[in-house]
Order: structure tokens, then C-alpha cells, then sequence
């Protein structure tokens, strides 16, 4: 398969609105954010991104993941449909790109012999959370991947951005990032929820008082039963 960088760049611009399509048209039977069969589907669109941007891309990443490969297998080709639709007159075109690329993460799939019963995520509690990072002397914030918004963050978090703690929940956090790195921003959380590799990047962040700091931030990511966080730890450098 020939590289094609307006595809690729495609899927990743309207994930989102392929997402939101496919859970609204599953309902009930869509897996949950921690689900494995979800986690599969990231590692599919990973694959698909990358064979769209480069011909010797490699082989799907499956390493550690267990799912039922047959539900997966739907859920992928779900999601191509939608990918289809979405793209209107266009949507053959894609079809033809995406097909041979399920085909061959459904065979990856069917001959891994880590695929087995899906495991349940633990359940992560703010209580928990807020627990562990309060101690942090570094800025600590969690960032909801999906909706982009501070699920948490510790006090040193809210000293530098100068916004009260409780005021910063469910605020986006690209409020805080200069507007000259939110491109960055998109990426990096992209990044976070197409794969489990932590990054490591040096930005900006703003805080009320309209005063930019240079940071270098470290970022995992985390998956718990309701949706994927972006566990962010910020060093002023």
C-alpha cells in the first residue's frame, strides 16, 4: 500500500465525529473508554495512521493486549463503516484504503495467542488520586483525553496556573496553553489516546494572570473504566 498523507491526516481530524458516531449507533453494546476491545480499536486506528503515512510502517502493535478477536474484529470493521460514511463521496475511496488494513489487523488479531478474555481495569477513584498527587512538589494535572478538560490536579498545579483548585475541574486545558502550542497540545493528547507510550515534550502554560511559563512535561496515560486520563507532570524549566 502507497502513503497517503491526506488520509492519514484525515482520520486523525475526524476521529472525534467516527467516535461519536459509532457509540451513538451502538448504544449500550459500545465498549467502555478502559475496555479492551476499545484499547484494540486505538491500536487499530495507530496502525492504520501509520501504514497511511508511511508504506514500511509495521505490523499491528498487539503486545499485552487481550480481547475477544472476534467482537473486536466487529468493532474495527464498525468503525470503518462509519469512517465511510463520514466521508461522504468520498467514503469509497477510503473504503478501499481501510479494508485491507482491518483485514490484516483482524489476521494479526486471530493468530496472537495473547488474545483471551477481556481483563477489567481497575477503577480509579479522584479520592484516590487527588491522595497520591497532593505530595508532588511538580505541577500534577489530569486531563481527560476525550473531552480535554482538568479531571485533576494537585496544589502545585494550581500555585502556578494561579486558579483556585476547585475552579480548575472540568475546565479545558487549553485554556492554559499559549496559543502559539495548542497545536502541540492536540498532538501530544492525540498521541496519548492512540497509544500507552508515555511522552515527554517542553510547552508553554499560561497562567490567570496571563504570565507564560516554559515547562517540560511528562505525560503517561491511564485508562479506567469511564474514559482514557492524560496524567501530566509539569517541571518549570
Amino acid at each position: 500500500m502507497q502513503a497517503n498523507l491526506e488520509w492519514a491526516s484525515w482520520i486523525v481530524t475526524r476521529r472525534a465525529a467516527i467516535d461519536r458516531v459509532l457509540s451513538e449507533r451502538l448504544g449500550d453494546a459500545m465498549p467502555g473508554a478502559a475496555a479492551p476491545e476499545t484499547e484494540a480499536l486505538r491500536r487499530f486506528r495507530s496502525f492504520a495512521g501509520a501504514r497511511l503515512r508511511r508504506e514500511d510502517a509495521g505490523p499491528p502493535a498487539l503486545d499485552g493486549l487481550r480481547v475477544d478477536a472476534v467482537a473486536t474484529t466487529r468493532l474495527v470493521q464498525g468503525w470503518c463503516r462509519v469512517a465511510e460514511e463520514v466521508a461522504g463521496a468520498r467514503g469509497a475511496e477510503l473504503r478501499a484504503l481501510l479494508d485491507p488494513l482491518a483485514a490484516r489487523f483482524q489476521s494479526a488479531l486471530v493468530g496472537s495467542e495473547q488474545a483471551s478474555e477481556a481483563r477489567r481495569a481497575p477503577r480509579l477513584g479522584r479520592r484516590a488520586v487527588s491522595g497520591a498527587i497532593d505530595r508532588i512538589a511538580d505541577a500534577f494535572v489530569a486531563v481527560d483525553v476525550d473531552a480535554g478538560t482538568i479531571a485533576d490536579l494537585n496544589p502545585a498545579a494550581a500555585t502556578l496556573l494561579r486558579v483556585a483548585r476547585e475552579a480548575l475541574l472540568g475546565r479545558p486545558i487549553a485554556a492554559f496553553c499559549s496559543p502559539a502550542a495548542r497545536g502541540l497540545w492536540d498532538s501530544e493528547l492525540e498521541s496519548l489516546l492512540e497509544s500507552a507510550e508515555p511522552r515527554r515534550f517542553r510547552t508553554a502554560l499560561v497562567d490567570a494572570d496571563g504570565k507564560s511559563h516554559a515547562v517540560e512535561i511528562v505525560a503517561t496515560r491511564l485508562a479506567t473504566r469511564d474514559r482514557v486520563l492524560a496524567l501530566l507532570l509539569a517541571r518549570v524549566s
